[in-house]
């Protein structure tokens, strides 16, 4: 999970001297901190627990010189330290049963030592969902039934909308009647529900915990996974490209042309482009693997026009924005024309990979009509 004030040099370069330092909450009492210096930053952990205060420095902030993950840490790198700190100080007192929020942090520090792409998804589905229902079960004590019933919870409760810290959790009404709102809820409550059985498997491995049956015999809800499939015409690409931001639409033409997902789009560089071969090198795709994707005239257009005057190491498309609301704001698109922030939108649309050779046959020049 992100913090504005603190996951980049820049934004921590505008904060002024504070001894008290400035501190992000991971979980309840506990807490990633940073104290600036006139030398550069410092990062901290804290613990606030029934045994009092308890704070440790992990290491110098890459204020003035790049992370190496060992003597200077970027944000991402001094949380994963703070979480196997909280890990080492569970180990060492090693008191009462073995909780499920115990064994969240656990599967939290190995997901990252491991090199797990969704790190922070997991952590905020951990936060926000499995946590507060089921953090003080002992991972022994759990029943089949009682993840049964906070499964279907989950199914039923509204959709979360982004809402500021201190403020009463927003959501989204939605229609017990639309059954494709329904299948949603449930599809979103099947991928909660994997995060917590692998959790529970690594208690499972480490001998923290008998059996695993009791989770195993916890289905997902069926055919939730599978949404109705719609292919863009050549006019319904041309006008989402036209509603895209200036900035954001040659991101948007990329999509449509190869079927990449974002994160592999604002990671291409120009030397994964060859024309010769009319191809594009996706270097680490969702599943891990490296691919390439064939390319079609005009992608190729696309991607020339991009590279024009860079050298190989620079980035293809210039993102100004990667975070979930810098991309609404990039793509120019309102929810729903006509209606407020807020709204649902008739439908959504997702860009899925595609095998053959290229996305949806796209001119790369021009907005056309």
């Amino acid at each position: 999970m992100r913090n504005a004030k603190l996951d980049t040099r820049s934004a921590r370069a505008r904060l002024p001297l504070n001894k008290s330092g400035y501190w992000v909450a991971i979980v309840r009492g506990f807490a990633l901190g940073y104290r600036k210096g006139s030398k550069g930053g410092t990062w901290l952990a804290r613990l606030i627990d029934k045994e009092g205060r308890r704070e440790t420095a992990l290491g110098p902030a890459d204020d003035a010189l790049e992370p190496d993950g060992l003597r200077i840490l970027d944000y991402t790198q001094a949380r994963a330290n703070a979480r196997e700190w909280l890990a080492s100080l569970s180990d060492k007192s090693d008191i009462g049963p073995y909780t499920v929020d115990q064994c969240l942090d656990h599967y939290i520090v190995e997901y990252g030592r491991r090199g797990g792409k969704a790190l922070s998804r997991v952590e905020g589905s951990a936060n926000a969902f499995i946590r507060p229902r089921l953090g003080k079960y002992e991972v022994a004590s759990l029943t089949a039934a009682t993840i049964r019933n906070w499964l279907a919870e989950l199914a039923a409760a509204p959709p979360r909308l982004r809402t500021r810290s201190g403020e009463q959790q927003k959501v989204r009404a939605i229609s017990p009647d639309d059954p494709d709102a329904v299948r949603r809820r449930r599809a979103s409550a099947n991928r909660i529900l994997h995060i917590l059985k692998a959790v529970l498997n690594l208690a499972y491995r480490e001998g923290q915990v008998k059996a695993d049956d009791t989770w195993r015999r916890v289905k997902p809800f069926r055919e939730a996974d599978a949404p109705k499939i719609r292919y863009l015409s050549h006019a319904e690409a041309q006008r989402l490209v036209n509603a895209s931001s200036p900035g954001f639409r040659p991101l948007v033409q990329c999509a449509l042309l190869t079927g990449c997902r974002y994160g592999e789009i604002v990671a291409f560089r120009v030397s994964d482009f060859d024309r010769s071969a009319g191809t594009v090198s996706v270097r680490s795709s969702k599943g891990g693997r490296a691919r390439h994707v064939v390319l079609t005239d005009d992608g190729i257009a696309l991607f020339e026009i991009q590279i024009a005057g860079k050298t190989g190491g620079a980035l293809v498309f210039m993102a100004p924005s990667l975070s979930p609301a810098g991309r609404q704001a990039l793509a120019g698109l309102p929810e729903r024309p006509g209606e407020s922030p807020g709204a649902q939108p008739p439908c959504q649309v997702a860009l899925q990979p595609y095998s053959g050779s290229g996305g949806c046959c796209y001119p790369a020049t021009g907005t056309g009509g």
